[in-house]
């Protein structure tokens, strides 16, 4: 079977936020990344719920981000610190704000996807998260600072 354009930008779009959810769960339970990334591809990606059906994930790119995002914890960290306010150190904000950083954070170190493309998809993802509709600007202008670190070239004019 072949896959439209459009469905394969949703799968991406859905292993990013399969990857936030995994980075989230690592963090709150102590899980290693192994079995966390077996439970998301065995029961997460294409399950059926009551509240409805989510969405089927691209695989190999929900991989990418999180042994990435794993590896590079370190890396992305501080870059996600340079980004915020020196009284918000990453360690102070939410823990899916810090999940949701390190997963973009691991797309932008992969370098294989655009950086406006990697911070339009996360900011639609903080909006799912968003309590008062301010986050989504917040996450915009961390990413921006994290991409704009990571990937300089491709903000050269």
């Amino acid at each position: 079977m072949t896959l439209s354009n459009n469905q394969k930008r949703r799968m991406k779009s859905a292993a990013r936020l399969y990857a936030v959810q995994a980075l989230f769960q690592m963090e709150a339970s102590g899980q290693m990344v192994e079995g966390v990334m077996r439970e998301f591809e065995d029961h997460r990606f294409g399950a059926t719920y009551e509240e409805g059906e989510m969405a089927e994930g691209d695989v190999d790119l929900f991989r990418a981000v999180m042994d990435k995002a794993v590896d590079e914890q370190a890396r992305i960290d501080q870059m996600t610190d340079r980004a915020l306010v020196a009284k918000w150190p990453i360690a102070r904000i939410d823990p899916t704000w810090r999940a949701l950083f390190r997963a973009a954070g691991g797309e932008l170190v992969l370098g294989e996807t655009p950086p406006k493309v990697v911070i339009s998809e996360f900011v639609a993802i903080s909006e799912a998260f968003s309590s008062d509709g301010k986050e989504p600007k917040f996450v915009n202008a961390v990413l921006d600072h994290m991409a704009r670190e990571a990937r300089p070239e491709a903000f050269a004019s």
